[in-house]
């Protein structure tokens, strides 16, 4: 079983930043692609920004520019660093980790942290 794990999430105001982490840990051989995801209330599930093993990197169009993914992969952690938040931001983030483990792979995904953007 593998377990990933976000912090980092919580209330700025508009034009702010805030950096959060999800770290897997658990029958992990290799972590292969990781992401961050978003739900706002009402609306569907939306990629923010990808990142595969090897430092490749993807972003919606509403966040590139403003939010920036990275990993460490001795600690099986991404990181998604967001700038100039804007209220539309606002939305329950959530990581997924693609992992491989005793020759099979399987996608895990976090709990999810909140972030509110507002003044």
């Amino acid at each position: 079983q593998v377990q990933l794990v976000e912090s980092g999430g919580g209330l700025v105001q508009p034009g702010g930043s805030l950096r959060l982490s999800c770290a897997a840990s658990g029958s992990i051989f290799r972590v292969n692609a990781m992401g961050w995801y978003r739900q706002a209330p009402g609306k569907q599930r939306e990629l923010v920004a990808t990142i595969s093993g090897g430092g490749s990197t993807s972003y919606a169009d509403s966040v590139r520019g403003r939010f920036t993914v990275s990993r460490d992969n001795a600690k099986n952690t991404v990181y998604l660093e967001m700038s100039s938040l804007k209220p539309e931001d606002t939305a329950v983030y959530s990581c997924s980790a693609e992992v491989t483990w005793d020759r099979s792979t399987s996608v895990y995904w976090g709990q999810g942290t909140q972030v509110t953007v507002s003044s």
